[in-house]
């Protein structure tokens, strides 16, 4: 039984496939981390700042909703903290900033979820001509049909 073992190990160093498979593999692990990193961990960190930025120019005056839900306009802030107020009644609340999740009026804050992401130009022309072909097999089938 290791006689056979050992003439296996001998036939696949003679051939000088193992340094190959190793380089291989190896060349593999890489290049899934840089997929990862490009597609996972870059936009993560671009999310991060952008939010971090968001939270630092927060002013006294500015609407912002919080993580959880509550809405109100910001009466103060401090390097850790925000102070709003929820209602005409004149409630305060105080928050972390953390807490904050998007700042902006009830209306900014929807038009900006439903506005969809910028296209390039030709990213738009494509879409269009996607339409406009379609639109034309559509034509063409239902003149078919009515033949």
């Amino acid at each position: 039984m290791f006689h056979l073992i050992n003439t296996a190990y001998a036939e696949s160093a003679a051939t000088g496939t193992t340094g190959g498979g190793l380089s291989s593999s190896l060349l593999m692990i890489i290049i899934m981390v840089v997929v990862f990193y490009f597609l996972l961990i870059r936009p993560e960190n671009k999310r991060k700042k952008e939010a971090e930025t968001m939270r630092s120019s927060l002013k006294k005056g500015d609407y912002i909703t919080t993580i959880g839900g509550v809405y109100g306009r910001v009466v103060a802030v401090t390097d850790r903290t925000v102070v709003i107020e929820t209602s005409e009644d004149r409630v305060r609340v105080e928050f972390v900033k953390s807490a904050v999740g998007q700042v902006g009026t009830l209306d900014e804050q929807a038009a900006a979820q439903q506005r969809p992401a910028r296209k390039s130009k030709k990213a738009e022309k494509s879409a269009e001509d996607t339409v406009a072909e379609k639109i034309e097999s559509a034509d063409v089938k239902d003149d078919s049909a009515a033949e």
